[in-house]
């Protein structure tokens, strides 16, 4: 973590506000936009305009590690980029949309909050860059449950579209913690500037989608200034700048604060859809969501299970011989 002068420490705060606002905002400009455009074309527009936005200040500031390339020249590395920018940026951003049709924009912000829950779960089976401590796997499991309770089983006597929408959700919450655990194995410890790193991912996924532009951008349209501004700010800001300002906040505060923000983008997420687009919420969904939000703190570390006494511990009385080497590691009586 970099140590920041005061005034360097408020445009922090202020990017990692405008992260969570920018995030949580992005699920009412995909709500908007499918009034007037396709899934298909709602995930085109934002990961061109997104690679359009990342390379254009990239091209400008020319961002550089230790005065090495722009870019990187490894094939390797390219081919790497290349895995995150489908399962980071193409598929669950083509979930996320088509899921919209079917799920409210609150619920699909909620969600999206499920990212650490999965994120735990890809870093420690897929990739195994971590292990769960005790606390961790309770909290996993909480979060698990907590996304039970979310998609209400029991309401469902078949498959419903609002169903698959929200399944497509979790997938695309899958595939955030693919692409994280991915990452942290194959890329974090490479020298890429941050812009650029930023570039490589929003921007091969743009290329992507351009390749599949005769499959997903061809369906008529009917834009209207609140679907072009909608598309403008999910693709430009959204999946453009807000990246950068992650980037500076990950580097300011480290990874744990930065992750922080997956508190704040659900609420807004919420917020702005019940009181712009009239959205609600049955009972079970703030309680999963509630549940989420546990699993995450405990799995992050943020909250801590009590520690197990051992046997002889928990059998001994207080008094007693065996009791006496606990009381003698603990602070002096007074």
């Amino acid at each position: 973590m970099i140590d920041t002068p005061t005034s360097g420490k408020t445009i922090v705060t202020l990017q990692f506000l405008g992260m969570g606002v920018v995030w949580g905002s992005s699920f009412l400009f995909m709500k908007v936009a499918l009034a007037g455009v396709s899934f298909g074309q709602v995930a085109w527009s934002r990961l061109v305009l997104g690679g359009l936005t990342l390379g254009l200040i990239v091209l400008v500031t020319r961002p550089r590690v230790n005065r090495g390339p722009v870019l990187p020249r490894e094939g390797i590395v390219w081919l790497h980029f290349l895995v995150i920018a489908i399962t980071g940026c193409v598929v669950p951003h083509l979930l996320f949309a088509w899921a919209e049709q079917y799920v409210s924009s609150s619920l699909a912000s909620i969600y999206n909050a499920v990212t650490p829950i999965m994120t735990a779960l890809m870093a420690t089976l897929a990739f195994r860059v971590e292990r769960l401590v005790r606390g961790q796997v309770v909290g996993v499991t909480v979060g698990i449950l907590g996304v039970v309770v979310i998609i209400g089983p029991w309401q469902y006597a078949a498959l419903t579209g609002d169903l698959w929408g929200q399944l497509a959700c979790l997938g695309a919450a899958v595939c955030y913690g693919f692409t994280f655990g991915y990452t942290r194995r194959f890329l974090s410890g490479r020298p890429i500037a941050g812009a650029t790193f930023a570039f490589l991912n929003i921007g091969l996924g743009g290329a992507i989608m351009l390749l599949l532009t005769p499959v997903l951008a061809w369906h008529p349209v009917a834009l209207t200034a609140p679907i072009v501004l909608s598309l403008v700010a999910l693709g430009a800001l959204g999946t453009g700048v807000a990246y950068i300002w992650n980037i500076n906040v990950l580097r300011a505060w480290g990874p744990t604060n930065a992750s922080t923000v997956t508190y704040v983008t659900p609420v807004v997420g919420v917020l702005l859809g019940v009181l712009l687009l009239g959205e609600t919420l049955s009972w079970h969904e703030p309680l999963g969501a509630a549940l989420v939000l546990l699993g995450i703190l405990l799995a992050q570390k943020r909250l801590r299970l009590p520690p197990r006494r051992s046997a002889a511990a928990r059998e001994s009385p207080p008094g007693s011989a065996a009791a006496a080497p606990a009381r003698a590691a603990g602070s002096p009586r007074r």
